[in-house]
């Protein structure tokens, strides 16, 4: 069986960024124009007052200090709160095609080699831009790649439900290499009216380039292993989709953007995670105590950390377990591989290292790698 390496990766950074501080001076004056114009139903007892945020709540809960946005005057306007991003014609490139082709330029620049010898694009992220065409064959056809493309959504974990996807199909000989995409608009399904997710979620666009081990160059990280989990709940859940997107009934709505119950999912899936990432180590042989580095989802500081606690058996350094969530915010699936990207490039030949995501579903993903 053909071992598979992930040989290059790739990062797009949209160009603005919002602060903590630029973010909750817009929701709290949304905040006091609220409660101003429903002064006498919340007197009253019928509507409840809305609470103003602080950066140092935002931060404390999350670890985010800011994060970059496709669009920051739209976010930032107390009047509409939401990314203004026009719509575009069908001959221009689409917007999260855009985003992935800058990643991948990034990846296949640092590859060094031609857009020729790769066989397949996976463009793996939370929410896609259209039904169809598939996001990926746009982008496959922007880079000149032959072969095939195809989407695929597991939420938080598609980046590594994708990276094990292309290492199954270097390992059937299918392909000889694979671009995985990440392009991640979050803030365009973030609801930044709700005082208790509103600071969450970035943009941003990550791109990884996987090839059979015969044909690699030197560097690179080999694919020691790779497991995938999904356990179904509706802790975290976004309801949009093309047979309630019409419905006037349903446009507005919270649940049409991202809703979740935090603590719940704090609860199950720091457990979850944690677990898996030890019986896949254990199963492969590694020694989980001497990971050099830990490249997890960058969902919330707090479950990071003690996701890192649990599986080395100790307080993790900055150096074993990366954290990137206090510029870029939480970039679902692009998270872990934006960490990867960052924080590789000291690393030596044997050292071993975790890429791992969780999110929605539940889904999670690991992916255990060693320095070529």
């Amino acid at each position: 069986m053909q071992r598979a390496v992930i040989a290059a990766t790739g990062l797009y950074t949209p160009p603005h960024a919002i602060s903590n501080e630029e973010l909750v001076d817009t929701f709290n004056t949304y905040v006091a124009t609220f409660n101003a114009e429903h002064a006498a139903a919340i007197a009253a007892g019928e509507v409840q007052a809305l609470l103003p945020s602080s950066p140092e709540f935002v931060q404390k809960a999350s670890g985010i200090k800011s994060r970059f946005v496709m669009n920051k005057s739209g976010i930032l306007d107390p009047t509409l709160m939401r990314p203004v991003l026009p719509e575009r014609p069908n001959e221009e490139l689409s917007v999260l095609a855009e985003m992935a082709v800058a990643a991948a330029r990034q990846a296949i620049e640092a590859w060094g080699k031609p857009v020729s010898e790769l066989g397949a694009v996976l463009c793996a992220c939370s929410n896609m831009q259209r039904a169809y065409p598939a996001m990926a064959v746009e982008i496959q056809h922007a880079l000149g790649i032959e072969g095939f493309g195809f989407d695929m959504n597991v939420a938080c974990s598609s980046a590594t439900f994708g990276l094990k996807t292309a290492a199954d199909f270097i390992a059937s000989g299918s392909v000889k290499a694979v671009l995985m995409v990440n392009p991640e608009v979050c803030s365009a399904h973030l609801n930044f009216r709700d005082r208790d997710s509103h600071f969450i979620f970035g943009d941003v666009a990550t791109a990884v380039i996987v090839e059979a081990a015969d044909q690699a160059g030197p560097g690179g990280w080999d694919i020691l292993g790779t497991r995938l989990r999904t356990v179904f709940s509706s802790n975290i859940r976004n309801n949009f989709g093309f047979l309630n997107n019409t419905a006037p009934e349903g446009i507005g709505k919270p649940d049409k953007l991202f809703v979740q119950q935090g603590r719940k999912v704090f609860k199950d899936v720091v457990p979850m995670v944690a677990d898996m990432i030890v019986d896949h180590a254990t199963e492969l042989g590694l020694d989980r105590a001497a990971l050099r580095r830990m490249w997890l989802h960058q969902a919330n500081i707090n479950m990071n950390e003690l996701i890192g606690r649990r599986v080395l058996g100790r307080e993790p350094t900055p150096e074993e377990n990366v954290v990137v969530i206090d510029t870029y915010a939480n970039t679902s699936s692009a998270g872990s591989i934006i960490a990867f990207h960052l924080r590789q490039d000291d690393l030596v030949a044997g050292d071993t290292g975790l890429i791992c995501s969780f999110g929605a579903g539940y889904s999670a993903g690991t992916v255990f790698v060693r320095k070529r």
